[in-house]
């Protein structure tokens, strides 16, 4: 291999495959990256066995195609440590590689790209088309009430389903519950539901520009892809069943609390100062037109705050994970709120004023 490649050309591929490689591994190979010239293009593919992310350049020079993979961070280390404007110079030798750039020369180990592991080709099953910002509000709306590190390790991901022309994203961690849905341009004539380990879909909110450009989503039996201009996604699924999120969904609400959601989210950030930081517990008293949030801990601190809101109807107290609660006010963009109540058993629905697209259920604590 010998190629001569611009520093910033070099370092972009380099960056987004780099995601996907672990740093720690029983499996040295998987530190690596793999570099590979066909056809006259560069190809870097860096994979943890569960993950595969592989990012295409096009050279403007001709190369014989070769393969070699280099040890990722310090190859990445390297190209960032290096002034902008650079040209670097890659020279294969026997078990090194020669990187050399203006006055500075690395020499780099390289394992044999043979035994670099490949997730198995595959033929997508259900294939349809999205725009990068559409996917990237699905993920962002939901992502964050994925379980981690749950025993139940279906909850460590994200439920991704395809119902004809309606794509929706679902996460739960068992406490609060999101759901976000969007209608496609057309339809896929299929129902087809999966689960995105977390990981996975960390990855996808880290690659995707928030622009109009589309991205081809495939779904596989074990695998989920997405084709991008600028990079190949692969993931493999987490092997379970989704639970029946609809039957969790709170029904027969009859106390409706619209307000601010600004307002309700700084009242709700400066009460949670003084709550327990073990157990994040906020007390909610509603009664006609205002809500108090009232928080205390275990060194007798209490903070109160009042909130003018569109309530009418009989008082109520219920408590909540203030954790939860301001998860779901940072995540709408809606300037109001409105939250869906029954009694101080039942979990709260909460929903953006005028956006159909998210619903959020957050369950309520004993104080």
């Amino acid at each position: 291999m010998q190629i001569t490649i611009s520093r910033e050309l070099f370092l972009k591929p380099l960056m987004q495959v780099s995601g996907a490689i672990e740093r720690k591994h029983t499996l040295p190979i998987l530190s690596n990256v793999l570099l590979e010239i066909k056809d006259g293009t560069l190809a870097m593919t860096g994979t943890d066995l569960e993950i595969e992310l592989v990012a295409t350049i096009n050279l403007e020079q001709p190369c014989s195609d070769a393969k070699i993979t280099l040890p990722a961070k310090k190859l990445l280390d390297i190209c960032k440590s290096l002034p902008d404007g650079s040209e670097l110079k890659l020279e294969s030798q026997e078990h090194q590689l020669l990187l050399t750039s203006g006055k500075s020369r690395f020499s780099l180990t390289t394992l044999a790209a043979e035994d670099f592991p490949n997730l198995e080709q595959w033929d997508g099953e259900v294939e349809f088309q999205c725009s990068r910002l559409e996917l990237r509000k699905l993920l962002e709306s939901t992502h964050f009430s994925m379980a981690n590190q749950d025993v139940r390790y279906y909850l460590n991901g994200m439920s991704f389903e395809v119902d004809n022309s309606e794509i929706k994203t679902v996460a739960t961690d068992g406490h609060r519950l999101a759901i976000a849905q969007k209608t496609l341009s057309a339809s896929v004539n299929t129902q087809r539901q999966l689960i995105i380990p977390r990981k996975g879909v960390q990855e996808i909110m880290r690659l995707l520009p928030a622009d109009d450009e589309s991205v081809t989503i495939q779904f596989g039996a074990n695998h989920v892809r997405l084709i991008d201009t600028e990079f190949t996604f692969t993931s493999k699924l987490v092997d379970g069943r989704f639970p029946d999120y609809r039957r969790v969904l709170p029904r027969g609400g009859d106390k409706l609390v619209h307000a601010n959601r600004e307002w309700l989210r700084n009242a709700f950030q400066r009460v949670s100062i003084l709550s327990n930081e073990k157990f994040r517990g906020v007390r909610l008293n509603l009664s006609n037109g205002f809500l108090k949030i009232s928080a205390n801990n275990p060194e007798q601190e209490q903070a109160e705050e009042v909130v003018e809101v569109g309530y009418q109807g009989d008082d109520l107290e219920i408590g909540f994970n203030v954790s939860y609660v301001l998860d779901v006010l940072n995540t709408l963009k809606t300037e109001d709120v409105q939250f869906t109540l029954l009694d101080s058993n039942s979990s709260a629905l909460i929903e953006g004023v005028g956006d159909e697209e998210a619903t959020y259920v957050v369950m309520p604590m004993r104080l």
